[in-house]
């Protein structure tokens, strides 16, 4: 039955990740691409690094479907690649260069910062108790 509950959970949320990086990315072309795969090191490194300090474990459900349903929807390693490529056949070599060194540097700092993030909200949440 939790496989089942897992299934659903990735299925439900992927669908609304999904749609929210089609939405960045149609509102924000390249970058909607950028900032969605930022967010997503953020977003993931929070989510996992939150749900370890707070969680027995019996929402598995539900950091299965928020990490690899939303948050595997909504980053996209594909595009990013695309994009660095797009910059390379227009014959900017070192903005592709900048492009993809920047967007993995910055990835780090992003998920970094979701792990902090996440430590600062688990404390203050198992502070209230």
């Amino acid at each position: 039955m939790d496989t089942v509950k897992n299934y659903l959970s990735v299925a439900f949320f992927a669908f609304w990740g999904g749609l929210a990086r089609y939405g960045l990315t149609e509102a924000l072309s390249f970058y909607g691409t950028v900032i969605a795969n930022l967010l997503g090191c953020f977003l993931l490194a929070f989510l996992t690094y939150f749900f370890l300090r707070t969680s027995n474990n019996s929402r598995a459900w539900l950091t299965t479907g928020l990490g690899t349903g939303f948050v595997g929807a909504f980053t996209t390693f594909s595009s990013f690649n695309l994009d660095a490529f797009k910059l390379l056949l227009g014959g900017q070599s070192f903005g592709a260069l900048l492009y993809f060194t920047g967007t993995i540097a910055a990835g780090f700092l992003f998920a970094w910062a979701g792990k902090q993030a996440a430590n600062f909200a688990a404390g203050k949440l198992l502070e209230r108790g």
